[in-house]
């Protein structure tokens, strides 16, 4: 890798860092309920309250809300304070992050810095960033109407969307630091990798149906939910599509279920990557992947079983993305 890719690697695995943070702060944002606090919107933004009048107007402005008429209407000024500071970061690292995307991309285009064929690759990445950002408000706004929580389905899709963004700048950095393609010989554990990253893509989503549902709280039990396997609230379920995508038990089922199979073929992907023609880097991958899913595993059963408390939830959504990291990672290096 020459000097001039190198400083693109370094511009897009900061980015990754950053859609990182910023997925984490949107989980605890979302586990503190803070993210219907700022009830107005701008795309350039706008600076925090700096004296009492700014603040008493902001509160005033939350008290036309729903979510403070049905839900914190015994919220004083200080109570308005202490949600509205992580909204206000979540969205001021949002705007950061357009910056640190946006600056080094007009720079490396006007000098000519993109490799051959790199440009369109980048405008992608802007395109599903700018996306996000648009999702997040369209996400907010459902919210402010009626009832004070989030849609579930915009949810998923503003969480999904930052995974996206992660992904294409994880794997084009991924393209400069591995220029050489490391082309599997076994066409069976290509297979498998291919199988690995959208199963994990469809459980990311789940887990944002569970999140935006507030399933994660109904069974804090486990391996059971409840004392049953498939609780009749599963079973009762009617019509049967609500079980895929509105019903709270239905989607908790779901999630749990997701959660053996990705086990069961990461475990099945590294006994395979000992087994056949893989290469050093691939086998280290598997073995990462299978320490990084069973902590993962662990960490789901800990949020479950404790009832979601935030420092553990945080940690089960950082698993989530460096369980896609590690799973875009190994495509990268088996793809044919």
């Amino acid at each position: 890798m020459n000097r001039q890719n190198k400083h693109i690697v370094y511009w897009l695995f900061t980015g990754c860092v950053l859609i990182y943070l910023m997925v984490l702060l949107g989980g605890m944002t979302r586990l503190t309920h803070s993210g219907l606090s700022m009830v107005e919107w701008s795309p350039t933004g706008s600076l925090p309250p700096l004296n009492d009048a700014d603040w008493q107007l902001q509160f005033e402005k939350y008290k036309t809300s729903p979510e403070f008429k049905l839900v914190n209407s015994s919220f004083t000024l200080d109570d308005f304070k202490g949600i509205f500071w992580l909204e206000f970061i979540h969205r001021f690292l949002g705007r950061i992050i357009g910056i640190v995307f946006f600056v080094p991309f007009m720079f490396f285009l006007f000098y000519k810095k993109f490799p051959n064929g790199f440009l369109k690759k980048m405008i992608v990445v802007l395109c599903v960033g700018s996306l996000q950002g648009l999702l997040g408000w369209y996400m907010v706004q459902s919210g402010l109407v009626k009832n004070p929580n989030v849609s579930h389905y915009r949810l998923a899709a503003h969480l999904i969307t930052a995974f996206t963004a992660f992904g294409f700048t994880f794997w084009y950095a991924l393209d400069l630091l591995y220029p050489e393609a490391e082309k599997s010989k076994e066409k069976g554990f290509v297979i498998l990798a291919k199988l690995l990253l959208p199963l994990v893509i469809i459980q990311i989503v789940y887990g944002g149906f569970v999140a935006g549902l507030k399933a994660g709280y109904l069974y804090p039990t486990f391996p059971k939910m409840g004392d049953d396997w498939i609780p009749d609230a599963v079973l009762t379920i009617s019509p049967i599509s609500k079980m895929f995508s509105s019903s709270p038990e239905g989607v908790l089922f779901i999630h749990r279920g997701l959660a053996y199979l990705v086990f069961i073929l990461v475990a099945f992907i590294y006994f395979k990557s000992k087994q056949l023609q893989t290469t050093s880097l691939q086998k280290k991958i598997s073995l990462g992947l299978l320490i990084i899913t069973l902590g993962q595993f662990l960490l789901g059963v800990i949020t479950v079983l404790y009832s979601v408390p935030i420092s553990i939830a945080l940690l089960h959504q950082t698993g989530a993305f460096i369980l896609f990291s590690a799973s875009l990672f190994l495509l990268h290096r088996v793809r044919r």
